[in-house]
């Protein structure tokens, strides 16, 4: 459950950004202030997505609201989820899934054994980054193809949202009944 809030940022930039780019850019950006201090107060280090998400919401916010206002909602949606993409699809190629660190602070999954605890994340992680990717691909060609609708890169962004949420808050769980 810690990892889904690591993502809380982002699912208020999604929900916001049909009302207004700039409120749901700076609410994401509080967002990500409050998780990352509040995490960083708990124990003084930073998780790479809470770190991720507080620069990328905070590039995004200044950017849209001091250097180009007119940054269309497709084109920030596109460089967010690229963004995040970047982030944990490379955290997984340098053998060290973000979604660790979460699942560090669970006794339970902690207490796996090294093996299952590695694979675990491995998936998470791996289903995250996907998530992100397709999300990239749906606002990338919204940004870049005239005449394309938003709506339809932001019905795959709520169905990949709401898979990644879904196994993450399942797939350990049914891991961990493996093992007993």
């Amino acid at each position: 459950m810690n990892l889904v809030v690591g993502f809380a940022p982002f699912l208020l930039f999604a929900l916001l950004s049909r009302l207004s780019a700039d409120l749901a850019l700076w609410v994401a950006f509080a967002a990500a202030f409050v998780v990352t201090i509040r995490d960083f107060v708990e124990s003084p280090s930073l998780r790479l997505l809470d770190a991720g998400c507080l620069v990328l919401f905070a590039l995004l916010a200044l950017w849209r609201g001091f250097l180009d206002p007119s940054l269309p909602l497709a084109m920030v949606r596109f460089i967010a989820d690229l963004a995040l993409f970047v982030l944990l699809g490379g955290s997984i190629l340098v053998r060290r899934p973000f979604s660790i660190d979460y699942a560090r602070l669970d006794p339970r999954e902690a207490a796996w054994p090294a093996h299952l605890f590695r694979k675990v994340n491995y998936r998470v992680s791996g289903v995250w980054a996907v998530a992100f990717l397709a999300m990239a691909v749906a606002d990338g060609l919204v940004a870049f193809v005239q005449g394309l609708a938003l709506y339809g890169s932001i019905a795959i962004s709520v169905i990949a949202l709401a898979l990644s949420v879904t196994f993450t808050l399942r797939y350990p769980v049914r891991a961990a009944r493996k093992l007993t």
